[in-house]
Protein backbone atom coordinates (compact mmCIF):
# COMPACT_ATOMS: atom_id res chain seq x y z
CA UNK A 1 0.00 0.00 0.00
CA UNK A 2 2.78 2.41 0.98
CA UNK A 3 4.64 1.63 -2.28
CA UNK A 4 1.55 2.48 -4.35
CA UNK A 5 1.22 5.81 -2.56
CA UNK A 6 4.87 6.61 -3.26
CA UNK A 7 4.53 5.63 -6.93
CA UNK A 8 1.38 7.71 -7.21
CA UNK A 9 3.08 10.80 -5.82
CA UNK A 10 6.14 10.16 -8.03
CA UNK A 11 3.85 9.89 -11.06
CA UNK A 12 2.08 13.11 -10.17
CA UNK A 13 5.33 14.99 -9.63
CA UNK A 14 6.85 13.60 -12.83
CA UNK A 15 3.74 14.50 -14.86
CA UNK A 16 3.63 18.02 -13.44
CA UNK A 17 7.34 18.63 -14.18
CA UNK A 18 7.20 16.99 -17.59
CA UNK A 19 4.23 19.09 -18.71
CA UNK A 20 5.94 22.20 -17.37
CA UNK A 21 9.03 21.36 -19.42
CA UNK A 22 7.02 20.73 -22.58
CA UNK A 23 5.15 24.01 -22.12
CA UNK A 24 8.40 25.91 -21.58
CA UNK A 25 9.94 24.38 -24.68
CA UNK A 26 6.85 25.20 -26.75
CA UNK A 27 6.92 28.80 -25.49
CA UNK A 28 10.60 29.18 -26.44
CA UNK A 29 10.36 27.45 -29.83
CA UNK A 30 7.18 27.99 -31.81
CA UNK A 31 8.24 26.36 -35.10
CA UNK A 32 10.02 23.06 -34.50
CA UNK A 33 10.68 20.00 -36.59
CA UNK A 34 9.62 16.51 -35.56
CA UNK A 35 13.20 15.68 -34.51
CA UNK A 36 13.38 18.83 -32.37
CA UNK A 37 10.06 17.93 -30.72
CA UNK A 38 11.29 14.40 -30.05
CA UNK A 39 14.46 15.79 -28.47
CA UNK A 40 12.41 18.25 -26.38
CA UNK A 41 10.12 15.46 -25.13
CA UNK A 42 13.10 13.32 -24.11
CA UNK A 43 14.94 16.23 -22.51
CA UNK A 44 11.85 17.32 -20.57
CA UNK A 45 11.18 13.74 -19.46
CA UNK A 46 14.79 13.25 -18.32
CA UNK A 47 14.85 16.49 -16.35
CA UNK A 48 11.39 15.82 -14.90
CA UNK A 49 12.24 12.30 -13.70
CA UNK A 50 15.59 13.46 -12.30
CA UNK A 51 13.92 16.34 -10.46
CA UNK A 52 11.54 13.91 -8.71
CA UNK A 53 14.58 12.59 -6.85
CA UNK A 54 15.77 16.06 -5.76
CA UNK A 55 19.40 15.21 -6.58
CA UNK A 56 19.45 12.48 -3.93
CA UNK A 57 20.70 9.87 -6.38
CA UNK A 58 23.77 9.84 -8.59
CA UNK A 59 21.79 8.97 -11.69
CA UNK A 60 19.52 12.00 -11.22
CA UNK A 61 22.52 14.32 -10.81
CA UNK A 62 24.13 12.76 -13.89
CA UNK A 63 20.99 13.32 -16.00
CA UNK A 64 20.77 16.96 -14.92
CA UNK A 65 24.50 17.42 -15.50
CA UNK A 66 24.31 15.88 -18.98
CA UNK A 67 21.38 18.11 -19.89
CA UNK A 68 23.17 21.20 -18.58
CA UNK A 69 26.13 20.69 -20.92
CA UNK A 70 24.11 22.41 -23.62
CA UNK A 71 23.88 26.01 -22.47
CA UNK A 72 20.42 26.46 -24.03
CA UNK A 73 18.93 23.94 -21.57
CA UNK A 74 19.96 25.89 -18.48
CA UNK A 75 16.71 27.85 -18.18
CA UNK A 76 14.64 24.73 -18.80
CA UNK A 77 16.49 22.82 -16.07
CA UNK A 78 16.09 25.65 -13.57
CA UNK A 79 12.36 26.09 -14.30
CA UNK A 80 11.52 22.38 -14.13
CA UNK A 81 13.68 21.37 -11.18
CA UNK A 82 13.44 24.62 -9.26
CA UNK A 83 17.21 24.55 -8.72
CA UNK A 84 20.13 26.21 -10.43
CA UNK A 85 21.67 24.17 -13.23
CA UNK A 86 25.20 22.87 -12.56
CA UNK A 87 27.96 25.02 -13.99
CA UNK A 88 29.94 23.58 -16.89
CA UNK A 89 33.38 24.32 -15.46
CA UNK A 90 32.73 22.55 -12.16
CA UNK A 91 31.55 19.36 -13.87
CA UNK A 92 34.94 18.60 -15.42
CA UNK A 93 36.71 19.13 -12.13
CA UNK A 94 34.28 16.89 -10.27
CA UNK A 95 34.56 14.14 -12.91
CA UNK A 96 38.37 14.37 -12.83
CA UNK A 97 38.51 14.11 -9.03
CA UNK A 98 36.08 11.17 -9.12
CA UNK A 99 38.33 9.36 -11.58
CA UNK A 100 41.35 9.92 -9.35
CA UNK A 101 39.44 8.66 -6.31
CA UNK A 102 38.19 5.65 -8.25
CA UNK A 103 41.69 4.77 -9.44
CA UNK A 104 43.07 4.90 -5.90
CA UNK A 105 40.14 2.84 -4.59
CA UNK A 106 40.57 0.27 -7.37
CA UNK A 107 44.30 0.04 -6.67
CA UNK A 108 43.60 -0.65 -2.98
CA UNK A 109 41.01 -3.28 -3.91
CA UNK A 110 43.42 -5.03 -6.29
CA UNK A 111 46.13 -5.13 -3.63
CA UNK A 112 43.66 -6.52 -1.09
CA UNK A 113 42.51 -9.23 -3.52
CA UNK A 114 46.06 -10.26 -4.33
CA UNK A 115 46.77 -10.67 -0.63
CA UNK A 116 43.71 -12.92 -0.18
CA UNK A 117 43.76 -14.64 -3.59
CA UNK A 118 45.76 -17.78 -2.65
CA UNK A 119 43.27 -18.70 0.08
CA UNK A 120 40.20 -18.00 -2.06
CA UNK A 121 38.67 -21.08 -3.60
CA UNK A 122 35.40 -20.75 -5.45
CA UNK A 123 34.21 -18.83 -8.46
CA UNK A 124 35.85 -19.78 -11.70
CA UNK A 125 37.59 -17.37 -14.01
CA UNK A 126 34.70 -17.56 -16.50
CA UNK A 127 32.16 -16.55 -13.85
CA UNK A 128 34.31 -13.62 -12.78
CA UNK A 129 34.68 -12.42 -16.37
CA UNK A 130 30.93 -12.74 -16.92
CA UNK A 131 30.14 -10.73 -13.81
CA UNK A 132 32.72 -8.11 -14.79
CA UNK A 133 31.34 -7.73 -18.33
CA UNK A 134 27.75 -7.46 -17.10
CA UNK A 135 28.78 -4.91 -14.48
CA UNK A 136 30.51 -2.90 -17.18
CA UNK A 137 27.37 -3.03 -19.33
CA UNK A 138 25.20 -1.93 -16.39
CA UNK A 139 27.55 0.98 -15.66
CA UNK A 140 27.04 2.19 -19.22
CA UNK A 141 23.24 1.98 -18.92
CA UNK A 142 22.76 3.85 -15.64
CA UNK A 143 23.48 7.61 -15.89
CA UNK A 144 26.61 8.34 -13.86
CA UNK A 145 27.23 4.60 -13.42
CA UNK A 146 30.82 4.71 -14.67
CA UNK A 147 31.96 6.27 -11.41
CA UNK A 148 30.16 3.87 -9.05
CA UNK A 149 31.34 0.86 -7.13
CA UNK A 150 29.28 -2.35 -7.41
CA UNK A 151 27.14 -1.83 -4.28
CA UNK A 152 26.23 1.74 -5.21
CA UNK A 153 25.59 0.63 -8.77
CA UNK A 154 23.03 -1.94 -7.65
CA UNK A 155 21.23 0.54 -5.37
CA UNK A 156 21.20 3.25 -8.04
CA UNK A 157 20.06 0.79 -10.71
CA UNK A 158 17.08 -0.30 -8.61
CA UNK A 159 16.09 3.30 -8.00
CA UNK A 160 16.59 4.19 -11.66
CA UNK A 161 14.43 1.26 -12.80
CA UNK A 162 11.63 2.29 -10.45
CA UNK A 163 11.82 5.84 -11.81
CA UNK A 164 11.86 4.62 -15.41
CA UNK A 165 8.81 2.46 -14.69
CA UNK A 166 7.00 5.54 -13.37
CA UNK A 167 8.07 7.51 -16.45
CA UNK A 168 6.92 4.81 -18.89
CA UNK A 169 3.60 4.36 -17.09
CA UNK A 170 2.81 8.09 -17.14
CA UNK A 171 3.91 8.50 -20.76
CA UNK A 172 1.91 5.44 -21.79
CA UNK A 173 -1.22 6.78 -20.12
CA UNK A 174 -0.73 10.17 -21.75
CA UNK A 175 -0.38 8.50 -25.16
CA UNK A 176 -3.55 6.46 -24.65
CA UNK A 177 -5.48 9.57 -23.58
CA UNK A 178 -4.15 11.45 -26.61
CA UNK A 179 -5.21 8.56 -28.89
CA UNK A 180 -8.74 8.73 -27.50
CA UNK A 181 -8.92 12.52 -27.81
CA UNK A 182 -7.31 12.79 -31.24
CA UNK A 183 -8.01 9.63 -33.24
CA UNK A 184 -5.47 8.87 -35.96
CA UNK A 185 -6.86 9.66 -39.38
CA UNK A 186 -5.41 7.91 -42.36
CA UNK A 187 -4.58 10.00 -45.40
Amino acid sequence: MKERMQNSSLKQEFLKNWIKGLQLHTNFNKNTTILERRKAIKLSADIAIASTRNSTTRWSRALISDASRDGSNKTLIEKISGREAPRKDSFGLIRCSKKIMKRSRVTRQIRARKAVLPSVVGASLIEKKLVKSRTRALKRLVPGGEDMDEISLIKETIDYIVSLRVQVDVMGRMASVADRLIPFKSL
